[in-house]
């Protein structure tokens, strides 16, 4: 009897330590991860960034509990190569879509022969969601479902109405709502709730399994379709940065959403949570001619000026990195993919990527990984950066902050000195330009 009672509790032992495995509860799981990518938000658009007169909680607690990034770029000005880029971890010229994807269904747009980063995951054990815009391809090859991710829901292209879910940009108007390739309806339903509602649902349906999700939320990118609650809280403030301020607030509040549902599950500590937005914003009629802001620095969308492609950026894991710091070291969105993977402990070759893991500046603030990078918008504008000097080949600045004369078809700047780029050293240091000249000349015949 006494044999037979221990044989049990050996059996008990056993199958606790099984059990533990598959229900999460194991201390060695690979952690969750999440990407917030928010839509035209500018580049202090969130209270720890210095914004006064908006109200981000949610994006708030995000730096709270890790760390926040106060020069950290995108690797294009524009939506499709930004998101290239994340989903690649390289510049948009080298992922194959420099520039901004079709909205129409029928066109392609980032190559399927890239490797993104939900195709890696997956092949690492992760169940791998998209929720929200995706505006990298409109065929069956270059959807979500094609492109690594075994769940999706959201619009294909640049944007949509939030109700009615219509793309009206350029005609014909056509509906433009997805969910694992087939198209639903979803009359009248607020999209923003609708986001919020899928990504809850993945997260509850996955948690006791790794998974990565990419939460791609289209604003406060034109149209400004914030909640009744948030334009009444906003109406004092002067249009349009009110209708601005309203979507950015509605957005924050489903991240709140996610954040709950996160914490409730218990697995919010061992969940790595990304926030940037794709580039700085809007400046279009679309959104009324602003509403947005950079602070001091020049540009919105569209610009390789800081305020073009500056942005927020924040990354948390309470379990495994920093909480409520600061690094003021460059970082670029095209590193998220693999610092993703150093975290999670995936194995991957640095010479398939431009993006360089974060994890040691993260964790002991060590240098930026980066000396250069580079920005290509077409072959006459372009940027590259080398330490604190940055050169700019025609550039653009819908802030129009000054007034760009001829000679300023290259444009040289120290970010360090002159964070505001209002003037061009390209006189006082031709030698600087030669240099940089070089450099992009060089990258440029290398990934072309």
């Amino acid at each position: 009897m006494k044999n037979w009672s221990v044989h049990f509790k050996l059996l008990l032992l056993l199958a606790v330590y099984h059990l533990s495995i598959f229900t999460g509860f194991s201390q060695d799981n690979p952690p969750n991860v999440i990407i917030i990518y928010t839509d035209d938000q500018g580049s202090i658009d969130v209270n720890c960034y210095g914004a006064k007169d908006l109200h981000t909680p949610n994006m708030d607690k995000i730096a709270q509990t890790g760390v926040r990034f106060t020069q950290f770029y995108a690797a294009a000005p524009v939506c499709s190569p930004s998101r290239a880029a994340l989903m690649t971890g390289k510049t948009p010229l080298a992922a194959g879509l420099p520039g901004n994807a079709s909205s129409h269904k029928g066109k392609e747009g980032l190559p399927s022969s890239q490797v993104t980063i939900a195709e890696k995951m997956k092949e690492n054990g992760y169940v791998t969601g998209h929720v929200g815009k995706w505006h990298l391809g409109y065929t069956e090859a270059t959807m979500p479902n094609g492109q690594g991710f075994d769940y999706s829901f959201g619009h294909m292209g640049g944007c949509i109405d939030n109700y009615s879910h219509f793309f009206y940009w350029n005609g014909p108007n056509r509906h433009d709502l997805w969910e694992n390739n087939q198209e639903i309806w979803r009359d009248g339903e607020f999209f923003q709730d609708l986001m919020a509602e899928k990504a809850n649902k993945f997260i509850e349906e996955n948690k006791v399994t790794p998974f990565f999700l990419y939460y791609a939320i289209n604003l406060p990118h034109y149209p400004l379709q914030g909640t009744n609650k948030w334009r009444t809280h906003y109406k004092d403030l002067e249009s349009p940065r009110n209708m601005y301020a309203a979507a950015v607030s509605t957005v924050d509040e489903r991240i709140g959403v996610l954040l709950k549902k996160l914490e409730e599950l218990g697995i919010r500590d061992n969940t790595i949570l990304i926030f940037q937005s794709d580039h700085g914003h809007s400046m279009e009629e679309r959104t009324f001619g602003a509403g947005g802001s950079a602070g001091i620095y020049r540009g919105a969308k569209f610009s390789l000026f800081e305020g073009g492609i500056r942005v927020p950026a924040m990354i948390s894991w309470p379990k495994g990195l920093p909480q409520n710091e600061v690094r003021d070291q460059m970082g670029i969105n095209t590193d998220w993919f693999p610092t993703i993977l150093e975290l999670c402990g995936i194995t991957y070759n640095e010479n398939e990527f431009e993006g360089k893991s974060l994890v040691q500046t993260l964790k002991e603030s060590k240098p930026s990984p980066h000396e250069k990078f580079w920005w290509y918008s077409n072959k006459n504008i372009w940027a590259v950066r080398k330490g604190d000097w940055k050169l700019l080949k025609n550039p653009r600045d819908p802030s129009q902050k000054t007034e760009l004369a001829e000679k300023d078809s290259l444009f040289l700047v120290n970010i360090k000195t002159h964070p505001e780029e209002l003037e061009n050293q390209v006189e006082k240091h031709p030698e600087k330009v030669q240099e940089l000249m070089a450099e992009y000349e060089l990258w440029y015949d290398r990934v072309k």
